[in-house]
């Protein structure tokens, strides 16, 4: 079978939010080739990416592509990829050079790309993300989450994603509820449940992510996970100990006044997807609706905020 690939040149902070856009326009896998990644000092055994040559990799930002198949209209693809850029930018994202290319490629080139380079990733003091072909000898104390980067959009070690499970592996107990929104491949999710969740509510509104996160589910054979279609936290009638959401930090804001209702006293939220020229508003609209700022975590450009319901 052949393969529309739409290669977009973009800014690392674009990546997330564009890699999920991508998934609701139909796209069957995201590759991503970061200028960042080459120079990286992978520490003892660990490591996202092992043996790379430096001409696969832009000299700046970061290459994003996606593929499509069964595609009618190229033109009509790509615009459609306009669009979206321009509305995260409108969002206050970096889209960067912006540039856009097609091609047409076969099944083996893209979908057998990850198994080059991908490797077992510790990304929090216990959480290791697995490709599901790689064997690999667990060390004690360690969790693993299995991931297939073709079906789950991305390995899990996004920023954003890595400092959402820093602050779940700090502030989550065992037995407590747990509701993640915006779940995306299900990573948190699968990651609560690791970390002793007695029930994990996962929901998003886009069916396709819901289908990505079941199949996740599946795969790390998780029993508490509950995968849902849903609106942010509208129409939720039950309580959690926890709440997090890596998403946009203005869809983050649209959630706000939720999070009192469905959080039980004492309860912890955990935001990420924040851009560090959004902190200000999203710990602002924490605190209007009545919540404790009690940690805030940054890697490179992004933030996530733990914040706790008195």
């Amino acid at each position: 079978m052949k393969w529309l690939e739409i290669s977009i040149h973009t800014h690392e902070e674009a990546v997330e939010a564009l890699t999920e856009r991508l998934q609701t326009m139909g796209a069957g896998g995201v590759s991503i080739e970061d200028s960042v990644t080459v120079d990286q000092t992978i520490p003892g055994n660990y490591g996202e990416i092992i043996a790379l040559n430096p001409a696969d990799y832009p000299e700046d930002g970061v290459v994003l592509k996606s593929y499509f198949s069964e595609v009618g209209h190229t033109d009509q693809l790509v615009q459609e990829v306009e669009k979206c850029l321009l509305e995260l930018k409108g969002y206050g994202l970096n889209i960067g050079i912006n540039n856009i290319q097609t091609s047409w490629v076969d099944d083996e080139d893209w979908a057998n790309a990850w198994k080059t380079y991908y490797k077992p990733t510790r990304v929090s003091d216990r959480l290791v993300i697995v490709p599901v072909w790689e064997e690999y000898v667990l060390q004690a104390g360690e969790l693993p989450i299995y991931l297939d980067p073709g079906m789950a959009f991305g390995t899990g070690t996004h920023p954003t994603t890595r400092l959402t499970l820093q602050l779940m592996e700090k502030y989550l107990n065992e037995n407590q509820k747990v509701i993640d929104v915006g779940c995306g491949s299900g990573i948190l999710s699968i990651a609560a449940e690791k970390l002793g969740a007695s029930e994990v509510l996962a929901l998003d509104l886009d069916p396709v992510a819901v289908k990505n996160a079941q199949e996740n589910c599946e795969q790390n054979d998780t029993k508490r996970v509950m995968v849902k279609e849903g609106n942010l936290l509208q129409g939720i009638g039950t309580t959690s100990q926890v709440i997090v959401a890596n998403i946009l930090a203005e869809i983050l804001q649209q959630m706000m006044y939720d999070l009192p209702r469905v959080l039980v006293p004492g309860g912890i939220f955990i935001g990420s997807g924040i851009i560090a020229s959004k902190q200000e508003d999203v710990v602002k609209g924490l605190q209007e609706v009545g919540l404790s700022v009690i940690e805030i975590i940054t890697e490179e450009d992004w933030v996530a905020v733990a914040a706790k319901k008195t």
